[in-house]
Protein backbone atom coordinates (compact mmCIF):
# COMPACT_ATOMS: atom_id res chain seq x y z
CA UNK A 1 0.00 0.00 0.00
CA UNK A 2 1.59 2.95 -1.34
CA UNK A 3 1.29 6.31 0.82
CA UNK A 4 1.04 9.74 -1.25
CA UNK A 5 1.83 12.95 0.49
CA UNK A 6 1.00 16.16 -0.95
CA UNK A 7 3.59 18.64 -1.30
CA UNK A 8 3.17 22.10 0.45
CA UNK A 9 3.08 24.83 -1.49
CA UNK A 10 5.71 27.22 -1.09
CA UNK A 11 4.63 30.63 1.00
CA UNK A 12 3.67 33.04 -1.40
CA UNK A 13 4.23 37.21 0.44
CA UNK A 14 2.56 39.55 -1.11
CA UNK A 15 4.12 41.65 -3.48
CA UNK A 16 4.97 45.17 -2.15
CA UNK A 17 4.20 48.16 -4.67
CA UNK A 18 6.86 50.49 -5.64
CA UNK A 19 5.23 52.95 -3.57
CA UNK A 20 5.48 50.79 -0.71
CA UNK A 21 8.85 50.16 -1.05
CA UNK A 22 9.99 53.88 -1.31
CA UNK A 23 8.43 55.11 1.75
CA UNK A 24 10.84 58.19 1.81
CA UNK A 25 9.71 59.54 -1.51
CA UNK A 26 5.98 59.10 -0.19
CA UNK A 27 6.07 60.57 2.71
CA UNK A 28 3.61 64.24 2.40
CA UNK A 29 4.60 67.23 1.45
CA UNK A 30 4.34 68.96 5.17
CA UNK A 31 6.30 66.23 7.00
CA UNK A 32 9.38 66.67 4.64
CA UNK A 33 9.16 70.30 5.08
CA UNK A 34 8.98 69.73 8.78
CA UNK A 35 11.83 67.36 8.77
CA UNK A 36 13.99 69.70 6.91
CA UNK A 37 13.26 72.51 9.27
CA UNK A 38 15.22 70.35 11.90
CA UNK A 39 18.62 69.47 9.79
CA UNK A 40 21.40 71.76 9.70
CA UNK A 41 21.47 73.47 6.30
CA UNK A 42 24.40 71.20 5.61
CA UNK A 43 22.39 68.02 5.68
CA UNK A 44 19.22 69.66 4.54
CA UNK A 45 20.97 70.21 1.40
CA UNK A 46 22.56 66.29 1.07
CA UNK A 47 19.06 64.87 1.13
CA UNK A 48 18.80 65.67 -2.90
CA UNK A 49 19.98 62.45 -3.25
CA UNK A 50 17.12 60.62 -1.35
CA UNK A 51 14.77 60.30 -4.44
CA UNK A 52 13.39 62.43 -7.13
CA UNK A 53 10.94 64.33 -4.82
CA UNK A 54 13.69 65.14 -2.61
CA UNK A 55 15.75 66.93 -5.04
CA UNK A 56 15.93 70.56 -4.54
CA UNK A 57 13.16 70.29 -1.78
CA UNK A 58 15.84 72.01 0.47
CA UNK A 59 15.46 75.41 -2.00
CA UNK A 60 12.24 75.66 -0.65
CA UNK A 61 13.03 76.11 3.39
CA UNK A 62 11.73 79.33 4.87
CA UNK A 63 13.92 79.09 7.32
CA UNK A 64 17.81 79.48 6.57
CA UNK A 65 20.57 79.32 9.77
CA UNK A 66 24.07 79.56 8.79
CA UNK A 67 25.99 78.20 12.30
CA UNK A 68 29.03 76.30 13.04
CA UNK A 69 27.10 73.54 12.64
CA UNK A 70 27.06 74.71 8.53
CA UNK A 71 30.14 74.08 7.96
CA UNK A 72 32.43 70.90 8.52
CA UNK A 73 35.79 71.13 7.46
CA UNK A 74 39.34 70.29 9.49
CA UNK A 75 41.11 73.10 8.28
CA UNK A 76 42.30 75.81 10.47
CA UNK A 77 42.92 78.49 7.82
CA UNK A 78 40.85 81.43 8.39
CA UNK A 79 40.74 82.18 4.68
CA UNK A 80 40.18 78.90 3.30
CA UNK A 81 36.73 78.43 6.08
CA UNK A 82 35.83 81.91 5.24
CA UNK A 83 35.70 81.31 1.35
CA UNK A 84 34.14 78.09 1.88
CA UNK A 85 31.44 79.72 3.80
CA UNK A 86 30.75 82.76 1.26
CA UNK A 87 30.50 79.65 -1.64
CA UNK A 88 28.03 77.60 0.70
CA UNK A 89 25.63 80.97 1.14
CA UNK A 90 26.25 81.78 -2.31
CA UNK A 91 25.24 78.66 -3.77
CA UNK A 92 22.10 78.41 -1.19
CA UNK A 93 20.30 81.99 -1.89
CA UNK A 94 20.89 81.77 -5.09
CA UNK A 95 18.89 78.42 -6.10
CA UNK A 96 16.45 79.22 -2.96
CA UNK A 97 12.87 79.40 -4.43
CA UNK A 98 9.82 80.49 -2.73
CA UNK A 99 8.97 82.65 0.54
CA UNK A 100 12.29 83.32 3.04
CA UNK A 101 10.73 84.19 6.42
CA UNK A 102 14.19 83.55 8.81
CA UNK A 103 17.68 84.32 8.29
CA UNK A 104 20.43 83.50 10.37
CA UNK A 105 24.23 83.92 10.43
CA UNK A 106 25.87 83.22 13.04
CA UNK A 107 29.90 81.88 12.56
CA UNK A 108 32.58 81.60 14.96
CA UNK A 109 34.67 82.34 12.31
CA UNK A 110 32.19 84.97 10.50
CA UNK A 111 34.18 88.67 10.47
CA UNK A 112 32.34 91.45 8.99
CA UNK A 113 32.97 91.31 5.47
CA UNK A 114 31.26 92.53 2.73
CA UNK A 115 29.48 89.77 1.56
CA UNK A 116 26.87 90.36 3.98
CA UNK A 117 26.04 93.13 2.30
CA UNK A 118 25.35 91.39 -0.81
CA UNK A 119 23.47 88.74 1.08
CA UNK A 120 21.29 91.38 2.91
CA UNK A 121 20.37 93.37 -0.10
CA UNK A 122 19.17 89.96 -1.19
CA UNK A 123 16.86 89.19 1.89
CA UNK A 124 15.55 93.01 1.44
CA UNK A 125 13.79 92.21 -1.61
CA UNK A 126 12.00 89.42 0.07
CA UNK A 127 9.38 89.14 2.60
CA UNK A 128 11.65 88.69 5.48
CA UNK A 129 10.60 88.13 8.63
CA UNK A 130 13.37 87.31 11.41
CA UNK A 131 17.07 88.42 10.84
CA UNK A 132 19.83 87.18 13.05
CA UNK A 133 23.49 88.19 12.63
CA UNK A 134 25.45 87.95 15.22
CA UNK A 135 29.69 88.79 13.97
CA UNK A 136 31.97 86.65 17.02
CA UNK A 137 35.53 88.27 15.19
CA UNK A 138 36.85 91.80 14.19
CA UNK A 139 35.60 95.30 14.37
CA UNK A 140 32.01 96.26 14.81
CA UNK A 141 29.92 95.67 11.07
CA UNK A 142 27.83 98.46 9.84
CA UNK A 143 25.23 96.75 8.27
CA UNK A 144 24.15 98.83 4.85
CA UNK A 145 20.74 100.85 4.44
CA UNK A 146 18.76 98.07 2.58
CA UNK A 147 18.42 95.98 6.39
CA UNK A 148 16.27 99.30 7.13
CA UNK A 149 13.76 98.44 4.05
CA UNK A 150 13.12 95.06 5.75
CA UNK A 151 9.45 96.09 6.71
CA UNK A 152 8.16 92.63 7.11
CA UNK A 153 10.39 92.31 9.80
CA UNK A 154 9.12 90.78 13.35
CA UNK A 155 12.26 89.80 15.11
CA UNK A 156 15.99 91.58 14.53
CA UNK A 157 19.20 90.31 16.60
CA UNK A 158 22.53 92.20 15.79
CA UNK A 159 25.53 91.43 17.32
CA UNK A 160 28.96 93.14 17.41
CA UNK A 161 27.17 95.77 14.83
CA UNK A 162 27.74 99.67 13.73
CA UNK A 163 23.98 100.89 13.61
CA UNK A 164 23.50 103.83 11.77
CA UNK A 165 19.76 103.55 9.61
CA UNK A 166 19.53 106.27 6.96
CA UNK A 167 17.99 109.28 7.49
CA UNK A 168 15.55 108.43 5.30
CA UNK A 169 14.08 105.33 8.01
CA UNK A 170 10.76 105.63 9.53
CA UNK A 171 11.36 102.67 11.88
CA UNK A 172 9.89 99.15 11.83
CA UNK A 173 6.14 99.01 11.74
CA UNK A 174 5.94 95.68 12.29
CA UNK A 175 9.07 95.05 14.61
CA UNK A 176 7.80 93.12 18.00
CA UNK A 177 11.29 91.94 19.16
CA UNK A 178 14.68 93.44 19.42
CA UNK A 179 17.53 92.63 20.65
CA UNK A 180 21.03 94.52 20.48
CA UNK A 181 23.93 92.90 21.73
CA UNK A 182 28.18 94.32 21.96
CA UNK A 183 26.61 97.24 19.10
CA UNK A 184 27.43 100.77 18.90
CA UNK A 185 24.54 103.42 18.54
CA UNK A 186 24.91 107.33 18.73
CA UNK A 187 21.86 108.45 21.55
CA UNK A 188 19.14 110.39 19.29
CA UNK A 189 19.72 107.13 16.78
CA UNK A 190 18.34 104.66 19.23
CA UNK A 191 15.63 106.70 20.92
CA UNK A 192 14.24 106.97 17.20
CA UNK A 193 14.73 103.71 16.65
CA UNK A 194 12.70 102.54 19.64
CA UNK A 195 10.28 105.33 19.70
CA UNK A 196 9.40 104.51 15.79
CA UNK A 197 8.40 101.29 16.50
CA UNK A 198 5.12 100.55 17.32
CA UNK A 199 4.19 97.60 18.11
CA UNK A 200 7.82 96.65 20.09
CA UNK A 201 7.08 94.08 22.88
CA UNK A 202 10.40 93.06 23.55
CA UNK A 203 13.36 94.82 23.93
CA UNK A 204 17.33 93.32 24.85
CA UNK A 205 20.08 95.74 24.96
CA UNK A 206 23.43 94.07 26.42
CA UNK A 207 27.02 95.84 26.11
CA UNK A 208 26.60 99.05 24.39
CA UNK A 209 28.23 102.00 23.43
CA UNK A 210 27.37 105.40 22.41
CA UNK A 211 24.31 105.48 24.54
CA UNK A 212 24.37 107.16 28.29
CA UNK A 213 20.45 107.99 28.70
CA UNK A 214 18.16 104.79 28.13
CA UNK A 215 14.69 106.85 27.35
CA UNK A 216 12.50 104.30 26.35
CA UNK A 217 8.89 105.11 25.01
CA UNK A 218 7.59 101.83 23.96
CA UNK A 219 3.55 102.12 24.34
CA UNK A 220 3.41 97.76 23.39
CA UNK A 221 6.57 96.89 25.50
CA UNK A 222 6.37 93.74 27.64
CA UNK A 223 9.42 92.78 28.50
CA UNK A 224 12.59 94.82 29.14
CA UNK A 225 16.48 93.12 29.64
CA UNK A 226 19.38 95.53 29.71
CA UNK A 227 23.08 95.08 30.57
CA UNK A 228 25.54 98.18 30.51
CA UNK A 229 27.36 101.42 31.25
CA UNK A 230 24.65 104.54 31.38
CA UNK A 231 23.97 106.89 33.27
CA UNK A 232 20.08 107.36 33.30
CA UNK A 233 17.33 105.54 32.52
CA UNK A 234 13.51 106.49 32.07
CA UNK A 235 10.57 105.00 30.93
CA UNK A 236 7.32 106.68 28.81
CA UNK A 237 4.19 105.20 27.19
CA UNK A 238 5.50 101.77 28.68
CA UNK A 239 2.16 100.73 31.00
CA UNK A 240 2.32 97.29 29.38
CA UNK A 241 6.02 96.79 30.42
CA UNK A 242 5.79 93.46 33.09
CA UNK A 243 9.20 91.59 33.15
CA UNK A 244 12.23 93.92 33.27
CA UNK A 245 15.78 93.18 34.04
CA UNK A 246 18.40 95.40 34.21
CA UNK A 247 22.07 95.88 35.19
CA UNK A 248 24.40 98.16 35.49
CA UNK A 249 27.92 97.25 35.03
CA UNK A 250 29.67 100.27 36.58
CA UNK A 251 29.40 100.82 40.48
CA UNK A 252 28.63 104.82 41.10
CA UNK A 253 31.04 107.17 42.79
CA UNK A 254 29.85 108.58 45.86
CA UNK A 255 30.66 111.75 45.25
CA UNK A 256 28.63 112.06 42.16
CA UNK A 257 25.62 110.63 44.18
CA UNK A 258 26.51 113.55 46.73
CA UNK A 259 26.37 115.99 43.58
CA UNK A 260 22.53 114.95 42.46
CA UNK A 261 19.62 116.60 43.15
CA UNK A 262 17.34 115.50 45.78
CA UNK A 263 14.74 113.90 43.47
CA UNK A 264 14.57 110.05 43.95
CA UNK A 265 15.87 107.77 41.02
CA UNK A 266 13.63 105.14 42.45
CA UNK A 267 10.63 107.45 42.09
CA UNK A 268 11.27 108.11 38.47
CA UNK A 269 11.78 104.47 37.85
CA UNK A 270 8.70 103.40 38.73
CA UNK A 271 6.80 106.13 37.72
CA UNK A 272 5.56 104.45 34.04
CA UNK A 273 5.05 100.77 35.51
CA UNK A 274 1.99 100.42 36.80
CA UNK A 275 2.09 97.08 35.86
CA UNK A 276 5.36 95.38 36.49
CA UNK A 277 5.19 91.52 37.60
CA UNK A 278 8.67 90.78 37.49
CA UNK A 279 11.72 92.92 38.46
CA UNK A 280 15.88 91.82 38.45
CA UNK A 281 18.10 94.81 39.88
CA UNK A 282 21.40 93.62 38.82
CA UNK A 283 25.00 94.31 39.07
CA UNK A 284 25.22 97.85 40.71
CA UNK A 285 21.77 99.33 39.72
CA UNK A 286 20.18 99.49 43.41
CA UNK A 287 23.05 102.00 44.16
CA UNK A 288 21.61 103.76 41.14
CA UNK A 289 18.29 103.48 42.61
CA UNK A 290 19.41 104.87 45.83
CA UNK A 291 20.23 107.87 44.38
CA UNK A 292 18.28 110.92 46.05
CA UNK A 293 15.71 111.11 48.41
CA UNK A 294 14.18 107.55 49.24
CA UNK A 295 11.03 107.24 50.48
CA UNK A 296 9.99 104.34 53.09
CA UNK A 297 7.42 103.55 50.44
CA UNK A 298 6.72 104.05 46.24
CA UNK A 299 3.42 106.43 46.55
CA UNK A 300 1.62 103.79 44.03
CA UNK A 301 3.01 100.13 45.24
CA UNK A 302 3.38 97.60 42.39
CA UNK A 303 0.42 95.10 43.18
CA UNK A 304 1.21 92.76 40.57
CA UNK A 305 4.90 92.55 41.27
CA UNK A 306 5.41 88.78 42.42
CA UNK A 307 8.87 88.17 41.97
CA UNK A 308 12.06 90.13 42.89
CA UNK A 309 15.81 89.72 42.66
CA UNK A 310 18.22 92.19 43.96
CA UNK A 311 21.72 92.19 44.32
CA UNK A 312 22.76 94.17 47.20
CA UNK A 313 25.44 95.26 49.42
CA UNK A 314 24.08 94.33 52.77
CA UNK A 315 26.91 96.91 54.52
CA UNK A 316 25.81 99.39 52.71
CA UNK A 317 22.90 101.31 54.41
CA UNK A 318 21.91 103.58 50.80
CA UNK A 319 21.20 99.93 49.41
CA UNK A 320 19.63 99.20 52.31
CA UNK A 321 16.98 101.92 52.15
CA UNK A 322 16.54 101.42 48.93
CA UNK A 323 15.58 97.84 49.24
CA UNK A 324 13.58 97.95 52.20
CA UNK A 325 11.57 101.02 49.79
CA UNK A 326 11.03 97.86 47.41
CA UNK A 327 10.06 95.71 49.81
CA UNK A 328 7.81 97.51 51.56
CA UNK A 329 6.04 98.79 48.11
CA UNK A 330 5.24 94.92 46.53
CA UNK A 331 2.52 93.55 48.80
CA UNK A 332 1.60 90.57 46.80
CA UNK A 333 5.41 89.43 46.50
CA UNK A 334 5.89 85.49 46.00
CA UNK A 335 9.20 84.80 45.34
CA UNK A 336 11.98 86.82 46.51
CA UNK A 337 15.95 86.28 45.73
CA UNK A 338 18.71 88.53 47.25
CA UNK A 339 21.96 88.12 46.08
CA UNK A 340 25.02 89.61 48.19
CA UNK A 341 27.97 91.91 46.31
CA UNK A 342 30.45 92.59 49.42
CA UNK A 343 32.69 95.30 47.99
CA UNK A 344 36.27 94.81 49.14
CA UNK A 345 36.77 98.33 49.90
CA UNK A 346 33.62 99.56 51.39
CA UNK A 347 33.47 103.56 52.16
CA UNK A 348 30.18 103.69 52.69
CA UNK A 349 28.25 104.48 55.30
CA UNK A 350 27.54 101.47 57.51
CA UNK A 351 23.98 99.70 57.88
CA UNK A 352 25.09 98.60 61.61
CA UNK A 353 21.13 97.59 62.76
CA UNK A 354 19.36 98.32 59.76
CA UNK A 355 16.93 95.62 59.57
CA UNK A 356 17.33 94.51 63.42
CA UNK A 357 15.91 97.93 64.50
CA UNK A 358 12.71 97.68 61.58
CA UNK A 359 9.95 95.38 62.60
CA UNK A 360 6.79 95.13 60.98
CA UNK A 361 3.81 92.84 60.96
CA UNK A 362 3.47 90.17 59.22
CA UNK A 363 5.09 92.74 56.26
CA UNK A 364 5.67 89.80 53.48
CA UNK A 365 1.82 88.08 53.62
CA UNK A 366 2.38 86.22 50.57
CA UNK A 367 5.98 85.92 50.12
CA UNK A 368 6.26 81.41 49.69
CA UNK A 369 9.62 81.08 48.45
CA UNK A 370 12.87 83.16 49.18
CA UNK A 371 16.54 82.21 48.14
CA UNK A 372 19.75 84.11 49.64
CA UNK A 373 22.66 83.64 47.84
CA UNK A 374 26.66 84.92 48.41
CA UNK A 375 26.42 85.83 52.27
CA UNK A 376 29.65 85.14 53.94
CA UNK A 377 27.30 85.28 57.75
CA UNK A 378 27.97 88.86 58.75
CA UNK A 379 26.01 90.72 60.86
CA UNK A 380 24.12 93.04 58.22
CA UNK A 381 23.32 89.83 55.98
CA UNK A 382 22.15 87.43 59.06
CA UNK A 383 20.00 90.26 60.80
CA UNK A 384 18.19 90.58 57.10
CA UNK A 385 17.73 86.88 57.04
CA UNK A 386 15.85 86.90 60.72
CA UNK A 387 14.20 90.05 59.77
CA UNK A 388 12.75 87.90 56.87
CA UNK A 389 11.69 85.21 58.30
CA UNK A 390 9.69 86.90 61.35
CA UNK A 391 7.51 88.64 58.97
CA UNK A 392 6.89 85.59 56.61
CA UNK A 393 3.89 84.67 58.19
CA UNK A 394 3.29 82.01 54.57
CA UNK A 395 7.01 81.34 53.83
CA UNK A 396 7.70 77.86 52.64
CA UNK A 397 11.55 77.28 51.91
CA UNK A 398 14.41 79.42 52.29
CA UNK A 399 17.45 78.17 50.46
CA UNK A 400 20.74 80.08 51.41
CA UNK A 401 24.06 79.51 49.41
CA UNK A 402 26.68 80.59 51.32
CA UNK A 403 30.09 82.78 48.99
CA UNK A 404 32.60 80.12 50.63
CA UNK A 405 32.61 77.21 52.73
CA UNK A 406 34.72 79.37 55.33
CA UNK A 407 32.45 79.07 58.61
CA UNK A 408 30.01 77.12 57.13
CA UNK A 409 28.54 74.83 60.21
CA UNK A 410 28.36 78.38 62.66
CA UNK A 411 26.66 79.79 59.78
CA UNK A 412 23.82 77.03 59.71
CA UNK A 413 23.78 76.74 63.56
CA UNK A 414 22.99 80.39 63.72
CA UNK A 415 20.18 79.82 60.60
CA UNK A 416 18.45 77.11 62.74
CA UNK A 417 18.14 79.79 66.04
CA UNK A 418 16.20 82.15 63.78
CA UNK A 419 12.49 82.67 65.10
CA UNK A 420 10.16 81.91 61.78
CA UNK A 421 7.23 83.41 61.31
CA UNK A 422 5.75 80.32 59.67
CA UNK A 423 5.72 76.74 61.27
CA UNK A 424 6.03 75.20 57.40
CA UNK A 425 9.10 77.47 56.46
CA UNK A 426 11.82 74.90 55.12
CA UNK A 427 15.54 76.68 55.51
CA UNK A 428 17.68 74.79 52.86
CA UNK A 429 21.15 75.27 52.77
CA UNK A 430 23.31 74.79 49.79
CA UNK A 431 27.03 74.43 49.58
CA UNK A 432 28.88 77.32 47.87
Amino acid sequence: MSIVTKQREPLRLPIKTEAELDKISNLPGHVIDQILSHLPIRDAVRTSVLSRKWRYKWATIPYLVFDNQCLNVSSQDQTFIKNKLVNIIDHVLLLHSGPLHKFKLSHRDLLGVTDIDRWILCLSRSSIKEFILEIWKGQRYKPPSCLFNCQNLIHLELFNCLLKPPLTFKGFKNLRSLDLQHITIIQNVFEHLISSCPLLERLTLMNFTGVTHLNIDAPNLQFFDIGGIFDDVSFQNTVHLSLVSIGLYVNIDDEDNDAEENSSKLLRFFANLPHIRRLEVQSYFLKYLAIGNVPSRLPNPCVDLNYLSIRIDFDDLEENIAAQCLLRSCPNLQELEMLARPEEQNTVERSSNFWEDDHWSSLFAHLRLVKVSGISGVKSEMDFIKFLLSNSPVLERLTVKPASQDGEWELMKELLRFRRASIYAEVIYLDP
